[in-house]
């Protein structure tokens, strides 16, 4: 597990590790600097290096990099904002160190950008966490330097231009095709819209005590180990009702498909038994899409939605089942929202809240939180945004802040978007897989189903929605890189499932 640490955090980090192992922060530059060089061999082997460093410590591991690469028998120069001469601390001692061992450097505002254009690789070591957006005068020309070159680019700790705690970018900001953090990745490229401009991360170990930053109050980002130990492996004697038993409420007459794609998603999430309850006018559109689910028929009205009587007949089947979904395409007739709110308050299973049943809790969230059984919120930015009372941009601008509005002890938020954060009341989790083929109608309704399987298999709320969330992340790139990211559709997404499982499984 790691930590996505703000740039206040990182360089508390590395000042504890000075404080307590003894190590220098001069060290600590050398091995990143050593990190990023170890990158451009693996990638770049052949072909010559330039280094653009800027004049604080992400410039100074720039330097360390041009010098061990140099010292390797590579082709390299830098590009420095500022003279070694003028630079100050531990990047003044990593610049003259550079410089004495040979490798050639050039003051910019002496250089061409058609300098650029020649090398095999730019390292972007401009600004990393210092960037202050808007980006100004000379960073900024070679910033979009770089982007007009077309050189391939390997950004340090952070793209120059990305804001390092927000994720906010500046237009100019670097496009980096690998960047290279260290110890732990930076807030700002786990979220977006930073985390598009971040290509592959590596996070390199620096020798920083995970202890260190674990302590830390930041969000996590897990590791494929993390998200593997908690999946529900079925023994050998296990019989379907101890797999888990979902019930998913959803549908209407004109959303039907939205209650089949979440009970596909439970069925292809170890579920030993989905029941897929909608209204009755519905019933045999459900029964022809499924074949291994129930379908069972509740009371509705004129418009093929919900009945209010509904809610009575749900209460009594729940009782039979580990978790309920509930929310799919159901509307927001009046007969939906009374039975929505109804359930919510007297429900006493492991509940996913989604979708419309979200939209029919905006001015009766306090039910939300009269809950005292597992409960798992699964909504977008706009419905977020509906139950808080916000725009749609202010929840945008921090989604980490914002996930955590609504989740307390016992209950989770699924912030789904581009970097879906998951929240209970103590922690929050960043999922950093995900595909904008998922951008499409109705695989919210998949992850809702995959969310309530994972709650009947006994995991709690932050552990079902940040797995489910990984899980149906990876389905959703699995299935972009079969049919590409246009073509894919939410009823494709429950077939990748078992794909992104068995990449878990190895672990």
């Amino acid at each position: 597990m790691l930590r996505a640490l703000t740039a206040e955090q990182s360089r508390a980090a590395e000042q504890q590790a000075v404080a307590t192992y003894g190590v220098s922060l001069l060290e600590l530059m050398e091995r990143a600097g050593e990190a990023v060089a170890d990158e451009v061999e693996a990638r770049f082997p052949v072909g010559s290096i330039l280094v653009m460093a800027g004049p604080g410590n992400n410039g100074g591991d720039g330097w360390v990099a041009a010098r061990v690469l140099h010292e390797s028998g590579r082709e390299v120069s830098v590009i420095t904002l500022r003279r070694p001469e003028d630079l100050s601390g531990e990047s003044a001692e990593s610049a003259r160190a550079a410089a004495a061992a040979g490798v050639r450097w050039l003051a910019s505002e002496g250089a061409e950008m058609e300098t650029l254009r020649s090398a095999s690789v730019v390292v972007d070591a401009l600004l990393g966490t210092g960037s202050r957006l808007p980006l100004e005068g000379a960073v900024a020309q070679w910033c979009r330097g770089i982007a007009d070159s077309g050189v391939p680019v390997i950004s340090v700790d952070v793209p120059t231009g990305v804001d390092s705690d927000s994720g906010a970018v500046d237009d100019s900001a670097v496009i980096a095709d690998l960047t290279v953090t260290f110890t732990s990745p930076k807030l700002g490229v786990v979220t977006y819209p930073g985390a598009a401009r971040v290509g592959e991360l590596i996070v390199a170990d620096i020798g920083i005590d995970p202890a260190i930053t674990n302590g830390l109050s930041a969000p996590e980002v897990w590791t494929d180990d993390d998200y593997a130990a908690l999946l529900p492996i079925p023994e050998p004697m296990t019989h379907k009702n101890e797999r888990g038993r979902v019930l998913v409420v959803a549908g209407s007459g004109r959303y039907p498909g939205a209650a089949i794609l979440a009970a596909r998603g439970a069925m292809r999430s170890g579920a030993g038994y989905v029941t897929l309850a909608v209204p009755d006018s519905i019933v045999q559109i459900a029964q022809c899409h499924l074949l291994a689910a129930p379908v069972v028929g509740l009371p509705s009205g004129r418009s093929r939605t919900l009945s209010s009587s509904a809610a009575s007949e749900i209460l009594s089947l729940a009782a039979e089942y580990d978790a309920v979904v509930l929310g799919p395409g159901l509307t927001l007739s009046d007969g939906s929202v009374a039975t929505v709110r109804s359930l919510v308050a007297k429900l006493t299973k492991p509940l996913v809240i989604d979708a419309d049943a979200l939209n029919a809790l905006v001015d009766a969230h306090e039910l939300i939180e009269q809950r005292t059984a597992d409960t798992v919120l699964t909504p977008h930015p706009g419905e977020l945004a509906r139950l808080l009372g916000e725009s749609v941009s202010r929840v945008q601008a921090d989604r980490v802040f914002s996930s955590s509005r609504l989740a307390g002890p016992r209950r989770a938020v699924v912030l789904k978007g581009a970097g879906t954060v998951v929240s209970d009341v103590d922690r929050q989790v960043i999922i950093t897989a995900g595909t904008p083929a998922l951008a499409t109608a109705g695989t919210g309704d998949v992850l809702s189903g995959v969310i309530g399987a994972l709650l009947a298999q006994g995991l709690a709320p932050l552990e079902a929605g940040a797995l489910g969330a990984y899980l149906h992340a990876r389905a959703g790139e699995e299935a972009a890189g079969a049919l590409t990211p246009m073509c894919v559709t939410a009823e494709d997404v429950p077939d990748y499932l078992p794909a992104a499982v068995r990449e878990l499984l190895t672990f």
